[in-house]
């Protein structure tokens, strides 16, 4: 599986449209709260992974040798 940051938002921006359905009421309200905040969550940390493998290659490439070889997860 290939997801990308675009898919994040589609997902992050359907949440927003449930949570608008004004015919969501009572008990079907509730449990998409619970699942947008559940989004939220794994949403925040999957940025937090994307800004620390940015740091990472920008570090990388201000301070190591053009020769060397980063590992698999920074260049894929």
């Amino acid at each position: 599986m290939k997801n990308k940051l675009s898919d994040l938002n589609d997902h992050l921006f359907e949440a927003i449209e449930w949570l608008g359905d004004r015919d969501l009421k009572g008990e079907d309200l509730r449990e998409e709260i619970r699942r947008a905040e559940a989004k939220c969550r794994v949403a925040q940390q999957i940025i937090a992974n994307g800004n620390l493998i940015l740091n990472a290659v920008r570090t990388a490439d201000n301070f190591m040798d053009k020769k060397t070889k980063l590992p698999p997860l920074l260049v894929e």
